[in-house]
């Protein structure tokens, strides 16, 4: 398949999922600037979908990153209960984060300091697993840095972008209990691990 027919697959399939649907019509009313729904509920509801299980299964949270220079925390908060509102009743836990504000608790969290950036695509470019990159806006633009094509063939490789290669096996792990044909492919290495 080429990247543009996958690309067309995946918007099929997350926009099958009844909560990214509903996140994504309502993302224009939370009032924020460079709004995107990311990560676990696009590529898990790609993986539920492969795996014959129902599209919401296993998604523990749907994200929402945005991009603000306003870092405080007051201003956060206030996006966070504004979306807390907005999406009470869609069926999922919704997490929102400002992703200028991502430097200044990432390093107390994960050890290593995290380069500022200046727009929340960056932040989907730092997953660290390449084929998880991935995001809708909220005016309807996918971003995927690194395509498709681990995505759909359920491969996990790292992603020299992230800065905490420690957290790689930790990733993997998550995501092979719920979905074990995942397939783990170390740097430099064209075999799979199992």
């Amino acid at each position: 398949m080429t990247e543009e027919s996958l690309q067309e697959r995946f918007l099929g399939v997350v926009l099958n999922n009844p909560v990214n649907r509903a996140i994504l019509e309502r993302m224009p009313d939370l009032g924020v600037e460079d709004g995107w729904l990311v990560a676990g509920c696009l590529f898990g509801t790609v993986w539920n979908e492969l795996s014959g299980r129902p599209l919401t299964e296993n998604i523990r949270d749907y994200d929402i990153f945005y991009y603000d220079p306003d870092t405080s925390y007051e201003a956060e908060d206030a996006v966070i209960r504004r979306g807390a509102a907005l999406f009470a009743d869609i069926g999922g836990e919704v997490e929102i984060r400002n992703q200028a504000r991502v430097p200044l608790w990432y390093e107390a969290r994960f050890g290593v300091p995290y380069p500022p950036i200046t727009e929340s695509r960056t932040g989907i470019d730092r997953f660290v697993v390449a084929g998880t990159c991935c995001g809708i806006s909220q005016a309807g633009e996918v971003h995927a840095p690194y395509g498709f094509e681990d995505m759909f063939e359920g491969v996990l490789r790292y992603n020299p972008m992230n800065p905490t290669p420690h957290q790689f096996q930790f990733k993997c792990g998550s995501y092979r209990e719920r979905w074990p044909w995942l397939k783990i492919v170390e740097e430099d290495d064209a075999t799979s691990t199992s």
